[in-house]
């Protein structure tokens, strides 16, 4: 059984920086892009990130140059830098695996 679980959310100050983290179970995920997404209340799921099992990234255009995204295949873990931190980052973000699978969720609220 797959799971993505997330983790690493919070409250950060206007500038400041989290780390997410996403744990998967199932090796096989090493081989599949995964990615992130964030929703806020009354929006749209929005594309944040995703990176492929070769390690290219691709970065939504609000978030490029602040948000890193890497993975660490010997703790199946794929992380989500976010420096620079704007209110306009709040939201819940989710794990995802394309059309497969998607984790619960980590608030990140971002407020001074």
């Amino acid at each position: 059984q797959v799971q993505l679980v997330e983790s690493g959310g919070g409250l950060v100050q206007p500038g400041g920086s989290l780390r997410l983290s996403c744990t998967y179970s199932g090796s096989i995920l090493r081989h599949y892009p995964m990615g992130w997404y964030r929703q806020t209340p009354g929006k749209q799921r929005e594309f944040v990130a995703t990176i492929t099992s070769d390690g290219s990234a691709q970065y939504a255009d609000s978030v490029k140059g602040r948000f890193t995204i890497s993975e660490d295949n010997a703790k199946n873990t794929v992380y989500l830098q976010m420096n620079s931190l704007k209110p306009e980052d709040t939201a819940v973000y989710y794990c995802f695996v394309p059309g497969a699978y998607w984790g619960q969720g980590t608030q990140v609220t971002v407020s001074s």
